[in-house]
This record gives structure tokens, sequence and C-alpha cells, in this order.
């Protein structure tokens, strides 16, 4: 809500929304908010959900970035959004989903980032903490609802990793997100430096 309302607000009319809903007790009630206010701003959206259960054996996290993405690719390419829109798909990733990314990946053996833009998605707000965007929006009276199940640290590794791991890295290294920043901004520059 906090990049869609930025992106109306500052210059950018031509804004669409994509919702997707990952078939959870939150996801209905979440569909029903956006519709409401896309429909009161007169916002162009693209509504999808799950195609089904979470295969055996695979993580639900796992399963609904895929189907999400399979799903934007959908209406990335759909005739309506290529002769109308023409533009990249924004999302709204920031600084501690970066932090976040980094010590997932990193206990995995294979530190990674988010990059800035793959394909056709662009991740503008990369750099900014996610506090930051709370307390812009809220400055802005900007509405949203939160999802109980981002508080569950049992079912979802990355909740566990917002939760209980980062707050404990932070004892360890307090400037944790200087030091993801710098990545970015390195990785960003290796980027620049090939064109």
């Amino acid at each position: 809500m906090a990049a869609l309302n930025f992106l109306r607000n500052n210059g950018r009319r031509n804004v669409s929304a994509i919702y997707f809903n990952h078939g959870t007790k939150h996801g209905s009630e979440a569909e029903a908010f956006v519709k409401a206010y896309c429909s009161s701003q007169s916002i162009p959206l693209a509504l999808g959900r799950v195609s089904g259960p979470c295969p055996k054996g695979e993580s639900k996290e796992a399963f609904w970035r895929t189907e999400r993405y399979a799903f934007f690719k959908r209406v990335h390419y759909s005739d309506d959004f290529q002769k109308h829109y023409l533009r990249p798909i924004v999302t709204c990733h920031h600084l501690d989903d970066q932090v976040e990314t980094w010590l997932f990946t990193s206990m995995h053996g294979n530190p990674r980032l988010i990059p800035y833009q793959r394909d056709y998605f662009i991740r503008p707000f990369l750099l900014t903490r996610k506090n930051y965007l709370e307390k812009w929006a809220e400055s802005r009276g900007v509405p949203h609802i939160f999802d109980p199940s981002n508080n569950d640290t049992d079912n979802y590794m990355r909740n566990f990793i917002r939760h209980e791991v980062v707050p404990k890295a932070l004892r360890v290294n307090p400037g944790l997100h200087k030091v993801v920043k710098k990545k970015i901004l390195d990785q960003y520059n290796k980027t620049m430096d090939c064109f």
C-alpha cells in the first residue's frame, strides 16, 4: 500500500495494481481490502490466486512465490497489459527483506541478495528500511491491514528469520543493515559497469 500510494502521488497517475491471494484465511480479507481501495481510487486491478494445494514436501513459502510470479508473468504478458501499460512491475521489497534474504541464504551456503531488477520486475525500495515505509505511510494516512501469519515463526521460516535470527544477528553486528546496504550498492554498481 505504501508503494502504491507513493507511486500514484509522485506523478505516476497511470499506475495499476496486482494482488495475488495465497489462499490463506487472511488472503481473502486482504483481497477484499485491496479491491475496495482500488475501486474507490479508480485504480485498475488484476487479481490472481493459488491454483491448488501446496505439493507435499514443498515449503508453502516457495510454492506461493512460484505461483505468485507465474501470475505476475501472465499479467505482464496479457494483451491488455501490453496494449495499455508496457511498464515494469514494481514490488515493495525493502532493506529488511534484503537482510533476511542474505542471512537465510548465507545459512544455506549461498549468500544472495534480491536484485534491483530482474526481467520486468523492479524493486526501487531495496535501500529503504521497513519502519521508514511504515512511518511514511502512517504520516499520510495510507490505509493498510496486517497479516497475522507474519508473526507465525513455527510454520514460516521467513518469519523465524525475521523475529528470531535478525535480532540476534543485530547483537553481533548492530550495523548489519549498513553492511547489507553496502553489498546492494556494490552489486548495483557492478551491474551498471556492464552497460
